[in-house]
Formats: structure tokens, C-alpha cells, sequence
């Protein structure tokens, strides 16, 4: 299974992005395309057509029945909330895709930013869900790893504290 984060402009270059975190562990099994309303990627177009892609992003409940059986390719739009919900909402062949709406065990761990939306996870998070759910622990496993090494906060070092006396 290829995971294919169709990735905001804007996302590309901020450091608070977990896309980068799947490009590096996943190697060739993941690739980032920049989202491009005009000119949408003629490859994952022709994949689309064919029917074993699946887009995780929120739907109808009676999209989650079929599960990722048959899936050969993970689209995850990488982006904001907000910039997720205009990407989908602006292009039309997304609209075609089977919707995988993920349902997550426990509550996000991400926090690198505010206003995050309840009951929804980071582009990381979704991807560890997809592998675990795909019977990859291994891979997610070691995505957790990283996920979890990026978001904690820095540890600030006890003999670099002021001494009071």
C-alpha cells in the first residue's frame, strides 16, 4: 500500500508538519504531491479511475463498511483542517474517491498547534491507524517512534536552571 499526502502550499514549509515525518520513514512506500486545483496529478487521477484508492477524510457512516480491503493507495489531504476542507472541496476528483473516515482509539497526542479539531488526528496519526488497521505494526510502530519524538516538548536540563540561594 502506497500512502500519497496531497499537501497545502502553505503546509510544505511549516515545521510543525508530521507529513515529512511519514515521507521519512516510509521511504518509497509514501510521496507528497503539491495540491494544485488547475492541474491535478494525471497518475493519481488514472489510479482513481481504476478503484483501489481510498481518501481518509471524514464521511457517511456507511463509507467505512468495505474497510481498506482492495486499497492499493492512501490519499491524506496533508494540510490544516480549514485548507483540508477547501482541497476537497475544490476538487472535483476527490469527490469520486472511496472516503476511509478513520475512528480513533484514543484522542490526539498532536500539539504542535491550537484549535485542533476534537476527535481528529494529525496527517501522522492517520497514516499510523492505516498501517496498523493493514496489519504494518512494524511501520507504525516505528512512525509512533518519530511522531512522538517530534512533538514533545524540549526538555530543559536541569544544571542549565538558575541556582537560588
Amino acid at each position: 500500500m502506497k500512502f500519497t499526502l496531497l499537501t497545502h502550499s502553505k503546509e510544505i514549509v511549516k515545521r510543525s508538519n508530521t507529513g515529512r515525518l511519514v515521507l521519512d520513514v516510509l521511504g518509497r512506500d509514501a510521496e507528497q504531491i503539491r495540491w494544485d486545483r488547475l492541474n491535478p496529478p494525471a497518475g493519481l487521477l488514472e489510479e482513481i479511475e481504476a478503484g483501489q484508492v481510498a481518501l481518509v477524510y471524514p464521511g457517511a457512516t456507511d463509507e467505512n463498511d468495505a474497510g481498506l480491503s482492495g486499497i492499493t493507495r492512501v490519499i491524506l489531504i496533508d494540510g490544516t483542517w480549514h485548507e483540508a476542507r477547501k482541497i476537497h472541496q475544490r476538487s472535483p476528483y476527490l469527490q469520486k474517491v472511496r472516503r476511509i473516515n478513520l475512528v480513533p482509539g484514543g484522542t490526539s497526542r498532536y500539539n504542535l498547534r491550537k484549535n485542533q479539531k476534537k476527535g481528529c488526528l494529525c496527517t501522522a496519526e492517520c497514516v499510523i491507524e492505516v498501517l496498523r488497521n493493514t496489519g504494518k505494526t512494524g511501520a507504525a510502530d516505528q512512525l509512533e517512534e518519530r511522531f512522538l519524538a517530534f512533538i514533545k516538548p524540549e526538555v530543559v536540563m536541569a544544571d542549565s536552571l538558575p541556582v537560588v540561594t
